[in-house]
């Protein structure tokens, strides 16, 4: 069974410490939740690639748990990139949304403002909300990397994006290429466009097909913006090149 993963304060494993203490959230996690008790193995990460292989020494009841670190590993940065741009879900269907592609191993999820979209954040509680689910999504699926978290894009934004990423698919029903049939490149940043659930407007398509994206294809049914990422991500990712090495 693999080792449970916790998260250190930002910062804390540059030093590469011998033994670590984690309280709080974390620690509580550890201690009361998950119950480790001494000589238990754990995985020890901090968001930004480093992950720290370690043993329990001492679980102190209701939130301290003493680590000593065996050995760290660095994970590489991936490549390719992969960003989803994700229009707004619906407020009930949002929690999920960031979860799967969290799960599925995006790099980078901006929230998008689309035209059509149901759901508009009027401050930054929105965006904190996606951070904080990416980040226990990130810890549940043992990410040593969690998905960067941008800020809300406006349309006009978006296509600065595009015009910046080496490839772009536009998701739509409307594509004439399947998803199925695009030569994904192996190096680079690819870029993934979800509408909301009233779809991608006709202008932002026309748009989006100037500054270089090219609509496509999933298949023969409509997935919820909801899913619509995941999927079409975990497709991405498989023709990458990123999950064929699967060394621990």
């Amino acid at each position: 069974m693999a080792a449970p993963v916790f998260i250190a304060d930002s910062g804390v494993l540059d030093a590469r410490p011998e033994r670590l203490v984690l309280s709080g959230n974390e620690g509580r996690h550890a201690v009361s939740v998950v119950r480790l008790s001494p000589g238990e193995l754990v995985d020890v990460v901090d968001g930004a690639g480093v992950r720290a292989h370690a043993v329990v020494v001492a679980a102190r009841k209701p939130d301290v748990l003493e680590v000593e670190i065996r050995s760290y590993d660095v994970d590489p940065e991936p490549h390719p990139r992969i960003t989803v741009i994700q229009a707004l879900p619906k407020s009930d269907r949002s929690e999920r949304t960031i979860e799967v592609l969290t799960e599925v191993g995006v790099d980078r999820i901006v929230p998008w403002s689309a035209s059509r979209c149901v759901t508009q954040w009027k401050d930054s509680k929105g965006r904190d909300k996606w951070v904080a689910t990416a980040r226990e999504s990130a810890k549940q699926s043992r990410r040593s990397r969690f998905p960067e978290i941008g800020a809300l894009a406006s349309t006009k934004a978006l296509l600065q994006l595009i015009a910046e990423s080496s490839c772009v698919l536009v998701l739509h029903e409307s594509g004439s290429v399947a998803l199925a049939d695009i030569d994904i490149p192996q190096v680079g940043d690819i870029a993934l466009v979800v509408g909301p659930e009233g779809g991608i407007s006709a202008e932002e398509l026309e748009a989006m097909v100037a500054a270089g994206g090219v609509p496509t294809r999933m298949g023969p049914t409509v997935l919820r913006t909801s899913t619509a990422g995941a999927v079409a991500a975990g497709v991405v990712l498989s023709r990458s090149g990123r999950w064929q090495d699967l060394t621990p």
